[in-house]
């Protein structure tokens, strides 16, 4: 079994692969974990235990493994980029350069990538804004019944809230990059994307690995 397991690195591909999918998860894991700057530290452990009870936030939080309530870095994971997409298709009935763009093939599906993007960005803006200002006044109902005693953002200032809005909208450009190889940038994969394809296609070669092995050992 042991040997099995060592032709994992024995395979290029297959090495490179499981490589990959660990940096990307690592790397996501810090960023989920380290709070935005000009937050408290002592609110933030108060959100947490909060947050588990009910509320949307609980809710909201599945989307981002836990860093919504940690106000971290990648505290919106995704979610700006599933609404913008969301958003595009819907003005597809009323746009009808979009669906002009849907029909041209590859080029124009890089042009709508292109403007959910932008429109990525513009929603990431305006939900960390959001959140800045529901976290400095109790939680402003995401977290469920009456306001509690809970200001992340003490010093709210507009030099704290535009650094907050900055980093957490950073966050958010790039948990949704192209990474991985030309094809999957190609097709406009995300950083989610790209390594449940990696850990997939790894599964089986790491079955296939270790199926031949105890076939040879026979």
């Amino acid at each position: 079994m042991l040997s099995s397991l060592m032709n994992i690195f024995r395979v290029a591909d297959l090495r490179n692969k499981v490589v990959f999918t660990l940096v990307v998860v690592a790397l996501y894991q810090l960023g989920a974990n380290v709070p935005v700057p000009g937050v408290s530290l002592s609110q933030i452990h108060a959100l947490e235990t909060q947050a588990k009870s009910s509320g949307v936030l609980s809710y909201l939080d599945l989307f981002s493994g836990g860093a919504l309530t940690r106000f971290a870095v990648f505290g919106l994971g995704i979610m700006p980029y599933i609404t913008s997409s969301i958003i595009i298709q819907l003005l597809m009935v009323v746009i009808p350069k979009f669906e002009q763009w849907r029909e041209e093939g590859p080029s124009g599906e890089r042009k709508l990538t292109q403007v959910t993007r932008y429109m990525t960005i513009a929603l990431a803006i305006m939900q960390s804004t959001g959140l800045a200002y529901a976290f400095h006044n109790g939680g402003g109902g995401l977290i469920g019944g009456a306001p509690l005693n809970v200001d992340l953002v003490p010093n709210f200032t507009v030099p704290r809230v535009l650094l907050i809005v900055v980093t957490m909208t950073a966050g958010t450009v790039v948990v949704t990059q192209p990474v991985g190889t030309e094809e999957c940038a190609r097709d406009g994969d995300t950083a989610w994307v790209v390594p449940s394809r990696d850990v997939d296609a790894a599964a089986r070669a790491v079955a296939r690995v270790l199926a031949d092995g105890e076939a040879a050992s026979r």
